[in-house]
């Protein structure tokens, strides 16, 4: 068991002849050496320790560093390309509102163009059906005409002085 400060002051050496006995002091004087020199060890070994924890813990302090400076970058980098993803799709927006009323107008000109046609084949029918009722009127009349029953009568005269011959 080492000696303590207490033991070390406590310590009485019993008297000789010419004073105190020298083994004693010197057996206890071998006894402080030796407690001081594990001390000395000890203290060099903690020094070292704590030099080795120093070191780690500067280490670890670096990349907890290296760390918080990653996760700002990368927090940085999500909120610019966050943003940048944002303006491409407000352009990609934009980009379908143009194409979709590009798409409308496009069809709007077509509907238009088709009513159009539309109108204007009605329009021809309907000139074509008042100039087909005017021919069929027109033949009707032929028909009708009294030149056709005088034609049939000739011809029945026809046919009569033809037998008689």
């Amino acid at each position: 068991m080492p000696l303590t400060p207490l033991d070390i002051h406590n310590k009485e050496f019993s008297k000789s002849f010419r004073g105190y006995d020298q083994d004693e002091v010197n057996e206890f004087l071998n006894q402080i050496i030796k407690d001081y020199e594990a001390l000395i060890r000890q203290n060099k070994d903690y020094e070292e320790k704590i030099a080795q924890l120093t070191e780690r813990l500067n280490h670890f302090s670096n990349i907890e560093e290296s760390i918080n400076k990653s996760i700002i970058v990368a927090q940085d980098t999500a909120e610019e390309v966050k943003a940048n993803a944002k303006k491409e799709a407000q352009l990609i927006v934009k980009e379908a509102e143009k194409n979709a009323d590009r798409i409308i107008n496009d069809a709007l000109m077509k509907s238009r163009n088709i009513s159009l046609e539309i109108e204007e084949l009605k329009k021809r029918a309907a000139i074509f059906r008042t100039r087909f009722r005017t021919l069929v009127e027109a033949q009707l009349e032929l028909l009708d005409n009294q030149a056709w029953e005088e034609l049939d009568e000739l011809s029945k005269i026809d046919q009569n002085e033809v037998e008689k011959v």
